[in-house]
C-alpha cells in the first residue's frame, strides 16, 4: 500500500506541471510568434516481482509479475505549428509563412532567434523589434522615405524623398534550425541556440527550405483555445484521481492498522 502513495504523488505532480504547462500555454493565446509548449511523460521503473519465464515445476512462467512505480515528466517541447497570420496594414509588421526566424542582434551583443515580425523605427529609422533590438543584418529607414514595404522574398523597399521608382534598402535573412525544439526560450518572444538546436543556417526567404514573408501582416499564437481548454479538463481529472487514490491507499492503511487480533 505504500507503493500506491507514492506512485500517487509523482501522478499528482506530473499533472501539476502538465497544468502549469497548459496555463503558460493559454496565457500566450494572443502573444505573436508564440509555440505552445506540450508536456510528455516516461513511466518509472517497475518493481519485478516474478520475472517472465521463471521454472515453475516442469513449466514456466508465461508473464511476469511487476508494480509500475509511477510517472515522470520527460520533457516540454515547443510545437513548432504555423501560427495563424493575421493582417495589421503596418507595412513593417513581417509574418514568416514556413520555416525560419529573424535574427536580432540583444544589447550584450549575441545574437536571438524570433518569429514575432512586430518591427518598428528607432530615432534612427533603424527596424527594431518591440524592446529595441536591432534586426539583424541591420536596416535603416531614411527619413521621409515614403511607401516601404517588404517583399515576400524579405527585400526591404521604399520611395526616397526625390526618386520615383522604390529603391532597395536591405536584405532579411532567415535563419533555420536542424531542431526548432532544441531551441531554448528566453522570453520576451526569443530563442537561443543550443547544442541540441544545432547551428544556423542563414540564408534569404524562399530559398533552401526558409519560408517566405508577408509584409503588413504578423503571425499569431499557434495556441488553439479549444485543444488547451480539453487538455486542462483531461490533466484536472487525472489529478483528482491520483488524489483520489492516495486517499484509498491512506484508508486502507488506517484499517489495517485499526485491525485487531481476535
Amino acid at each position: 500500500m505504500m507503493r500506491s502513495l507514492y506512485t500517487a504523488a509523482a501522478g499528482m505532480a506530473a499533472q501539476q506541471f502538465n497544468i502549469d504547462t497548459i496555463s503558460n500555454n493559454i496565457a500566450n493565446v494572443n502573444t505573436t510568434g508564440f509555440r505552445a509548449n506540450q508536456a510528455r511523460f516516461q513511466d518509472l521503473i517497475y518493481q519485478q516481482l516474478r520475472a517472465a519465464g521463471t521454472p515453475v515445476g516442469s513449466s514456466q512462467v508465461p508473464v511476469a509479475q511487476e508494480v509500475g512505480l509511477g510517472v515522470k515528466v520527460a520533457s516540454s517541447a515547443k510545437i513548432f505549428t504555423q501560427g495563424t497570420i493575421l493582417q495589421t496594414n503596418n507595412p513593417l509588421d513581417i509574418a514568416i509563412e514556413g520555416d525560419g526566424f529573424f535574427q536580432v542582434t540583444k544589447p550584450d551583443g549575441t545574437t536571438a532567434y524570433t518569429r514575432d515580425g512586430s518591427f518598428s523605427q528607432n530615432a534612427n529609422g533603424a527596424m527594431v523589434t518591440s524592446d529595441g533590438y536591432f534586426l539583424n543584418p541591420q536596416i535603416t529607414i531614411p527619413q521621409g522615405a515614403l511607401q516601404v514595404g517588404v517583399g515576400a522574398d524579405g527585400a526591404v523597399t521604399a520611395v526616397l524623398p526625390g526618386a520615383t521608382s522604390p529603391a532597395v534598402l536591405g536584405q532579411i535573412q532567415l535563419a533555420r534550425f536542424t531542431n526548432n525544439a532544441g531551441l531554448a526560450p528566453t522570453g520576451q518572444n526569443l530563442f537561443t541556440q543550443t547544442g541540441a538546436s544545432g547551428s544556423p543556417v542563414v540564408s534569404q526567404p524562399g530559398i533552401n527550405g526558409a519560408g517566405t514573408l508577408q509584409g503588413g501582416y504578423t503571425e499569431g499564437s499557434n495556441v488553439s483555445i479549444v485543444d488547451q481548454m480539453v487538455a486542462m479538463i483531461t490533466a484536472q481529472r487525472a489529478f483528482e484521481a491520483n488524489s483520489k487514490a492516495v486517499t484509498t491507499a491512506d484508508q486502507m492503511l488506517q484499517t489495517a492498522v485499526q485491525t485487531k487480533s481476535p
